[in-house]
């Protein structure tokens, strides 16, 4: 059908429902389509009725604005307001590749319109179609070249396509229209020339880049970023007595940046430790209060002249009261010389001070102040702590909070101790008693409520986030709306461990919307930061984009959700209740039945009268919420789907659900190693040995004698031997890629060769002890015996990998073995580790609850001292 002009009224009225459109004001637009459709000469006018539809979608209706835009589109296909409209309905589901393809139909009918262009210029980049991009940015420019949009655009594009010199003559030629006056400050025109540096920078055109900095240096507001960025292009230019100059200025600018002390390092090349500690010894003179020129020369020194400068460095911290000092030393303690020097000397200090109030009883001049004892004690609970030596910790931390109970640091470093000791309550308690301590301090209250959700309490860790949410919102739905990831992190870890697998998988669906968000959140910067100019911003966040899975954040709760997926499929959800009772029935009599059952009604009570009251709450919050819901929903074209718990655990193919939150990992984690294990745990379920053999070699990659690694490779060479209906291609390739990998044709003998080369670590042990049941259950008593050895003489013997063992004890992985052999290894482990919860007598965390804000318990601290 061809287009059909509108007579003057109507034309004006279809203008008034585009300004409306643009101005939100969708219910005065509908009304005006109105007006147009009910007329029978225009009911069915494309332009019109497609309008029609992306005001019905920016108000939720969806389904409806879908029937009218493409009856608008069928009515009119020659229109480009048609195809532009259906192309933004597209782009409000996300789905950009579509939208491409609508405005690209829309540019076939009206190939000059601006608007369309600007539109698909901003697909393009959000979907890095960088070619593509160039060449619409061409367009825009050529239709436009008196704006400044145009040519930032074009530059921007080629930039990003790696065309340095390019973008550089682009920004060149732009530059030389702007009329700026050399005194005249103007931070848009200094961003430019910021800009234009760094693509010279990029392009290896250091010569240029340094003469277009001292050219333009008068004109640039960023001060601070021009002496930077010179110290670094003389250094690449090798002009050392100048760039030594540079940094020289840095350094009296700000004597605590360790980068400037770095530079220069690099501009005076001490061949040298002397002379590279001269260096420092300069910076002593110059800056006798600066800390950072005292802290840096321990990372090179060594023996005495290492115990000189680091003396030197605690006595100026212990005096002034640093709590961070540990902190800074932190990175000392993978060399067994210095943290021995670093205990010698720490320990000397706390000696003297307890006797005469000195660090050195040889020490002339005026006393230390009591403070002083205490940060040493502070420090040297830090420091044993950091070695193992739990006990001796707790010891000085307990002075400490005796001398000065009132100090939050302490409490918070004795939870830490509990903690890194295995015994997560204990710690919560004691990081509850921190926050007590100060309310108001919104850091301890939210390692508070880490602490607590680490000890499975997440209602009192959402009580305790509630004290700094918004008031009138629950805390969850507070902190969703604000994208606090570490909360859910912890929380989807929290119900992971309590086995709420569908609270665990919301919450980790939660963290990949906002990361979702987090893209989509692009649109808004692609026209700011080029009418605002801050470009070197821009291009930062195109590149953060790029790599926004990488972050923690989503590696945690993709890994939880895919270990989560792993468990449902390997043990699909059935009907919980029926099977307590009747396992409760089994092992309760009678008379604790019935209490049972009381206590449980008791509780279902009690949940029934909090969740009315959560409900009441929650209708308030709608109510206060509608105008700004809304407003959302025509973001997004719609509200989105709920996440509910119960569908999320009851997955039709958890498998599937798996793969896509590896996907992101296998392209951007690609370094870490149980990225690939966990590909292969995936692959393995779904039998698919090229991708499983795919996973291993790049594990294999990475780290060869990994524990997990080795499970996964044994696994793979049984399943290959197993295997029937395989295409010989495939069987073959598989065979000879193992053989390369192993060495071995047997699984049996692979696994011996393991043992014997890793036979003096336990987490290889292990590992080599549940493949050898695996391989042959007969051997069930050799691999008990293998993997519950806890010498001395053994490496890598940790808290967490004795939990491990116990729990591979328990769960069978070892073999149907007896209850006695794993009370027997946890006894074992008691007495090495005391304080560990895991390794508690049977009956322990039933006597031991935590009151939040109320009175610490020091049962552990009584139970490991009978020992």
């Amino acid at each position: 059908m061809p287009t059909v002009t509108l007579p003057p009224k109507e034309n004006a009225l279809f203008k008034r429902i585009l300004r409306c459109y643009e101005h939100k004001q969708y219910r005065n637009g509908l009304k005006f389509c109105k007006q147009i459709l009910s007329n029978p000469k225009f009911a069915e006018h494309g332009e019109t009725l497609a309008m029609k539809g992306l005001t019905l979608n920016c108000l939720g209706k969806k389904e409806e604005a879908y029937d009218l835009v493409r009856r608008g589109l069928r009515n009119d296909l020659k229109s480009h307001v048609c195809w532009h409209v259906y192309g933004l309905l597209q782009r409000s589901d996300k789905k950009y590749d579509e939208a491409i393809k609508c405005y690209r139909n829309a540019l076939k009918w009206d190939k000059d319109n601006l608007q369309i262009l600007r539109d698909l210029s901003l697909l393009q980049i959000q979907m890095r179609d960088l070619e593509g991009y160039r060449e619409t940015r061409y367009q825009l420019l050529q239709l436009r070249p008196a704006q400044r949009a145009s040519w930032i655009g074009y530059a921007i594009a080629y930039h990003l396509l790696e065309d340095y010199e390019m973008a550089a003559k682009i920004i060149e030629e732009f530059r030389k229209t702007q009329q700026t006056s050399p005194d005249k400050v103007d931070y848009e025109y200094s961003e430019l020339l910021l800009y234009q540096n760094q693509v010279l920078r990029e392009a290896g055109l250091f010569k240029e880049a340094l003469e277009h900095l001292i050219t333009y240096e008068k004109q640039i507001c960023d001060k601070l970023a021009v002496e930077e960025t010179r110290g670094e292009l003389l250094l690449s230019l090798d002009r050392m007595e100048e760039a030594t100059e540079v940094y020289c200025r840095l350094q009296e600018r700000n004597p605590e940046n360790w980068s400037y002390y770095y530079g220069l390092e690099k501009a005076l090349k001490p061949a040298t430790t002397e002379e590279k500690l001269k260096i420092y010894e300069e910076a002593w003179v110059k800056f006798p209060k600066g800390l950072v020129p005292r802290r840096l020369p321990l990372s090179f020194l060594s023996g005495e002249k290492f115990r000189e400068c680091l003396d030197k460095y605690l006595r100026m911290n212990f005096s002034k009261g640093c709590p961070p000092v540990f902190t800074t030393l932190k990175s000392l303690y993978q060399d067994k010389e210095k943290v021995s020097i670093i205990e010698d000397l720490v320990v000397g200090f706390e000696t003297s001070l307890n006797s005469c109030r000195k660090f050195s009883p040889n020490d002339d001049g005026k006393e230390e102040p009591p403070t002083t004892l205490l940060w040493v004690q502070y420090f040297l609970a830090q420091h044993y702590d950091q070695i193992c030596q739990q006990t001796l910790a707790l010891e000085y931390i307990n002075a400490g909070i005796e001398s000065t109970p009132t100090l939050i640091e302490l409490f918070l470093v004795k939870a830490k101790i509990y903690k890194h000791a295995g015994n997560i309550r204990e710690a919560a308690r004691w990081m509850d008693e921190a926050q007590a301590l100060d309310t108001a301090d919104r850091f301890i209250n939210s390692k508070c409520a880490k602490y607590l959700l680490r000890a499975g309490m997440v209602k009192e860790a959402e009580e305790m986030c509630s004290k700094f949410t918004r008031e009138g919102a629950s805390a969850v739905e507070n902190l969703n709306e604000m994208q606090c990831m570490w909360f859910q992190t912890e929380c989807a870890l929290a119900y992971k461990n309590m086995n709420k697998y569908g609270e665990a998988l919301k919450k980790c669906h939660e963290i990949e919307r906002h990361f979702v968000e987090i893209t989509d959140d692009q649109f808004d910067f692609h026209t700011y930061c080029m009418r605002k100019m801050t470009l070197r911003s821009y291009v930062d966040l195109l590149k953060l984009e790029d790599v926004l899975r990488m972050h923690p954040f989503y590696y945690k709760a993709a890994r939880t959700a895919i270990q989560i997926y792993l468990s449902l499929h390997d043990n699909p959800l059935t009907d919980d209740n029926k099977e307590l009772q009747a396992d409760t029935g089994n092992i309760l009599g009678d008379k604790e039945l019935k209490k049972l059952r009381n206590k449980q009604r008791r509780a279902q009570k009690k949940a029934q009268l909090e969740e009315e009251k959560k409900n009441a709450e929650k209708e308030k919050q709608l109510k206060n919420q509608k105008k700004k819901k809304e407003d959302d929903d025509e973001e997004i074209g719609g509200p989105k789907e709920e996440l509910i718990p119960e569908k999320l655990a009851k997955v039709e193919c958890p498998l599937d659900e798996a793969v896509k939150f590896l996907t992101p990992l296998k392209n951007l984690v690609k370094n870490k190693i149980d990225t690939h294990l966990l590909a292969f745990e995936i692959y393995f379920r779904k039998e698919k040995f090229l991708l499983m053999l795919q996973s291993v070699k790049r594990a294999y990659a990475i780290d060869p004698d990994h524990p997990w690694l080795h499970q996964c490779l044994v696994r793979l060479f049984k399943g290959v031997s197993e295997s029937k209906g395989l295409p010989d291609a495939v069987h073959t390739v598989l065979k000879q890629e193992i053989s390369r990998l192993t060495g071995d044709s047997n699984a049996n003998n692979f696994n011996q060769a393991f043992l014997s080369k890793h036979s003096d670590s336990i987490p290889h042990r292990l590992a080599a002890a549940k493949m050898m049941f695996y391989l042959d259950s007969s051997t069930e008593k050799k691999a008990v015996e293998l993997a519950t050895a806890l010498d001395e003489s053994l490496n890598n013997r940790t808290i967490q990998i004795c939990t491990e063992v116990l729990e591979n004890l328990r769960d069978g992985s070892l073999g149907d073995t007896k209850e006695t052999a794993s009370e027997a290894y946890r006894a074992e482990c008691h007495k090495l580790y005391p304080y560990t919860l895991a390794f508690m007598p049977p009956g322990y965390e039933e006597n031991t609850k935590i009151a939040v804000n109320g009175d610490v318990s020091t049962e552990t601290e009584e139970l490991a001292n009978d020992m």
